[in-house]
């Protein structure tokens, strides 16, 4: 079976920055076009024919001098090391291609039958494609990346902004024992639109390489908590039973939505399991996990304790320092901290909600 390689990993070796990457700049830039495969293996050998090995240090100097001359430049796996040069590839003819130039389709079919990562540089068509599998991508210089990326930044924002406001409304309706489930896939929906977005970035941040660095922290910054915020509404609400899922499938399940049935409240409440279309207005309770983790100086460990001890949300709320105390693991200390803690949030909740 041909080994499987992750996209991100290859554009990460190939981004700004990289050794690789200024030795595919000077290629473009020298008009003379290559077939680079990274990933030396018995595979690859047995597609290889003619050339001469080499198994020297890499170098964009020493990779730019060789790609002037016919045939493939073959790497090891990690681009440290340049394996072999001038090598005819002869991959299987019958494997599907759409690709129309003879370097474009040794890549796409050598990429496809051994697994291993190749890139081809055009010097007619002056671009750059990386092959993974069946999946070709082309580079971009950092400038167009860095244009879209911003467009995505500030859809971001606004997105993360109408997350907060939604995840506010639903704290203050738990809080009143008012939720549906209607209040909770709304949540769960924009937690997953900012998630997918963030994703979106995050592969802009890998092609950019060492210019990312301030997009990078930009993002950082916009999906704080969010990934932390899923999982807790998850524990919130996720149906108890002896087939219950666990909280990576119901992630897992939320992610499998397709794109033009996200804004579909009802394929939400279906992926959480809390309900349907016919279902949006159907109260719910919530055991009481995302509240819980807002409270001060509680570690997590205790927290999940308290939380599976009283049930609910409305009886944790209502549960006294006494009851409290009678968790393991939260003493007379703690039990005050515990019962002023929630006590504010459930305050200041319900004021920021009415005024």
């Amino acid at each position: 079976m041909p080994h499987r390689t992750d996209l991100r990993s290859v554009l990460a070796s190939v981004a700004p920055g990289t050794e690789l990457r200024e030795g595919l700049q000077r290629i473009l830039r020298g008009r003379t076009g290559a077939l680079v495969v990274i990933g030396h293996d018995k595979q690859v050998d047995a597609l290889s024919t003619g050339g001469f090995a080499l198994d020297v240090p890499f170098s964009a100097t020493g990779m730019r001098e060789l790609a002037k001359m016919d045939g493939a430049i073959i790497l090891d796996a990690a681009a440290q090391r340049i394996v072999r040069a001038a090598v005819h590839l002869v991959p299987d003819p019958k494997i599907p291609t759409t690709e129309s130039g003879t370097r474009h389709r040794t890549a796409d079919r050598v990429a496809r039958q051994t697994g291993a990562p190749v890139i081809s540089v055009s010097a007619s068509m002056h671009t750059i494609a990386v092959y993974v599998g069946d999946v070709r991508h082309v580079l971009e210089e950092p400038a167009a990346i860095l244009g879209r990326a911003d467009q995505a930044i500030q859809t971001l924002e606004r997105y993360r902004h109408r997350l907060d406001e939604v995840a506010d409304a639903l704290t203050a309706l738990e809080i009143e024992d008012l939720a549906t489930v209607r209040d909770v896939a709304q949540v769960a929906q924009r937690l997953e639109m900012v998630g997918r977005i963030a994703r979106e970035i995050d592969t802009y941040v890998l092609e950019l390489g060492v210019e990312g660095r301030l997009l990078a922290l930009q993002l950082d910054e916009l999906v704080s908590g969010v990934q932390t915020e899923r999982e807790l509404l998850i524990r919130d609400y996720m149906p108890r039973g002896r087939r219950s899922r666990t909280t990576r499938e119901v992630l897992a399940d939320v992610e499998a939505v397709d794109a033009t049935d996200l804004v579909d409240l009802g394929r939400i409440a279906r992926a959480l399991r809390i309900g349907s279309e016919d279902t949006l207005d159907a109260a719910l309770s919530p055991r009481g996990h995302r509240l819980m983790s807002r409270v001060p100086r509680i570690p997590p460990t205790v927290g999940q304790r308290v939380v599976d001890h009283f049930g609910s949300l409305q009886k944790l709320l209502a549960a006294t320092v006494e009851e409290l105390t009678a968790v393991d693991g939260v003493g007379d200390l703690r039990a005050r901290t515990l019962r002023e803690g929630l006590s504010r949030l459930a305050d200041s909740t319900i004021l920021d909600r009415y005024v």
